[in-house]
């Protein structure tokens, strides 16, 4: 028996996402994910949303900036502010249990990190983001499983979907686990089952983050 599971996706939550939770929700029902890990930017109030629609299916993530690069966690019981030095994010996490991966490591335009700060948190985390469908630059992807291959590290993947339509595009097919532990244990068996996405669908987020500035006809309310 395998499941899959999305890492990495947002809901109106995070300042670039029109995805209401409901939406994400019914969007993971139909495409058969089995797990889908709601990761918005800096706040885990998307994620509570969708998971008391679906607690079976949602597992509550963030995707959290810190002063040098973007950490994405699972299984976060309680939000880590933005902000926060690497290794101060890392411990707060580490302290509730949390799932830790990197985001995107190699995509500098997107809080990526360089190869020095990466190896200093590498003895910290459980996986890096090896494969994110976003990423413009495939060498970026390309990059971030060479080093996780070299430095024998667990690797996730994950659409990184901003809009409903995006999510499951890239998923790990896992054996069956339970909290954050029982993830640690399957994760090196994944498999990747990846696509990416055109650059196109960047518009969305920027669509979405200008009709937040101008506040356009939108309810905030989940």
């Amino acid at each position: 028996m395998s499941i899959s599971v999305e890492f990495h996706c947002h809901t109106i939550a995070s300042k670039d996402s029109l995805t209401r939770p409901a939406d994400l929700v019914a969007t993971a029902r139909r495409k058969g994910l089995d797990h889908v890990i709601v990761t918005d930017h800096n706040t885990i109030a998307g994620a509570r949303a969708a998971q008391v629609l679906d607690p079976e299916l949602v597992i509550v993530g963030e995707e959290i900036l810190t002063t040098q690069g973007e950490i994405l966690a699972a299984f976060v019981t309680e939000e880590v502010p933005p902000f926060l030095a690497p290794q101060e994010t890392i411990r707060r996490l580490r302290e509730q249990g949390a799932f830790i991966s990197v985001s995107h490591p190699y995509d500098l335009q997107r809080h990526g990190w360089t190869e020095p700060q990466l190896m200093e948190i590498l003895p910290l985390v459980d996986a890096i983001e090896v494969f994110n469908s976003r990423c413009m630059n495939p060498v970026h992807n390309r990059k971030a499983r060479e080093f996780a291959e070299a430095h024998d590290v667990a690797g996730t993947v994950g659409s990184d979907a901003h809009a409903a339509f995006e999510l499951g595009r890239s998923v790990l097919v896992l054996e069956p686990f339970e909290g954050p532990d029982g993830l640690r244990q399957v994760i090196r068996r994944g498999a990747p089952q990846t696509r990416w996405s055109p650059p196109w669908v960047h518009l969305t987020s920027r669509y979405a983050t200008l009709r937040k500035k101008l506040k356009f006809g939108l309810d905030m309310t989940f």
